[in-house]
């Protein structure tokens, strides 16, 4: 059976929808010879540009660290300082226009431990003296779960991270420098953002993939708890005015879709409509002005192309305000991001 791959995605092609519609692509990475990532194993900027200029007008994308080109050696909470310079390189190559009019990478953000407390300000200074103007904060991914079956991603793998006196500290010192936290947990996790949120009302949060939605393993076939866990759990974050949210994240096969074992991939009115109850509730709760439609690619890419995942998006905000269409599709990003492109 197909799965994944270039040539299976092209077996559904579709023309592009709205072309016109500027788009800043808040969410993706780079990597190489990642091999527990199959069959994406290279993701740079060659790869990136046959996605972004594959008919969408993706005018400036933010890179989300993946733990990828680390330093080698050296104190361990530095290593991922590697990580940023060589994007910032990546990023210098796609400003020159060589490959396409879409800025990769304008925004950059790193990893750095926050249980470190406030010893994490030297990690910090490190990382923005990597990308004195492109770097604009961290990803410490928090996701836990107490299933087996279900796999811990985060580098530091423990529970209840967002509430020990290390995390906040690290955390406030994150804030106090001006640099924003991405937050990738899931659902079961939620109501722990919304307090961490409370603690540390100046620091810019944006919520990762909706929340961090599952529904395999056991939380496979009983959606009415599940739904009813992570909707309660959306609002409770929505509540916090410095939490944003990413629309996407959904291709990941842990959400429970099959559209990754189709022989044909899905077209963007299926993704459309099996996405909307989901992200029409975000929107719904947090408004479109903390909402960015995101990629996630690589990595949502073993369920759908770029053009028709960009297809789906527009189908399914085709119901709100050209306003609110621009806040989700470029404007929140730009505006959380910091990203000021004069083409941007």
């Amino acid at each position: 059976m197909p799965f994944g791959g270039n040539d299976w995605l092209a077996l559904s092609p579709e023309p592009t929808l709205e072309p016109e519609i500027p788009i800043c692509d808040p969410h993706h990475h780079f990597w190489d010879f990642r091999t527990e990532r199959v069959p994406y194993q290279r993701y740079l900027l060659h790869e990136l540009a046959d996605d972004v200029n594959s008919g969408h007008n993706v005018r400036s994308t933010v890179f989300v660290e993946a733990r990828a080109m680390y330093c080698a050696d050296g104190p361990e909470e530095m290593r991922p300082v590697g990580e940023v310079e060589f994007v910032q390189g990546l990023a210098a190559a796609s400003a020159s226009g060589l490959y396409g009019p879409c800025r990769a990478a304008a925004a950059i953000v790193g990893h750095a431990n926050l249980n470190l407390g406030e010893r994490v300000e030297p990690v910090l200074q490190a990382l923005q003296a990597a990308s004195p103007n492109r770097f604009r904060g961290i990803r410490h991914a928090v996701t836990w779960d107490p299933h087996p079956e279900i796999e811990n991603t985060s580098a530091h793998r423990m529970a209840g991270q967002l509430a020990t006196d290390n995390f906040r500290a690290g955390a406030r010192v994150l804030a106090g420098m001006g640099f924003s936290f991405e937050a990738w947990m899931y659902f079961p996790q939620l109501p722990e953002l919304a307090d961490f949120a409370r603690a540390v009302p100046d620091l810019t949060i944006i919520l990762n993939h909706i929340g961090g939605l599952l529904r395999v393993g056991p939380y496979a076939n009983c959606d009415d708890e599940v739904l009813t866990t992570w909707r309660n759990g959306i609002a409770a974050v929505a509540e916090c005015p410095n939490i944003n949210v990413k629309l996407g994240g959904i291709g990941m096969p842990r959400t429970g879709f099959d559209w990754h074992e189709r022989e044909t991939p899905a077209g963007s009115e299926e993704l459309a409509s099996d996405r909307a109850p989901l992200m029409n509730y975000c929107i719904e709760q947090f408004g479109p002005d903390r909402c960015m439609f995101e990629s996630n690619f690589p990595v949502d890419k073993v369920s759908y192309s770029y053009n028709v995942m960009y297809n789906a998006f527009k189908r399914l905000s085709s119901g709100y305000s050209a306003d609110e269409r621009a806040a989700m599709f470029h404007d929140t990003a730009t505006r959380v991001y910091r990203i000021d492109l004069q083409d941007a």
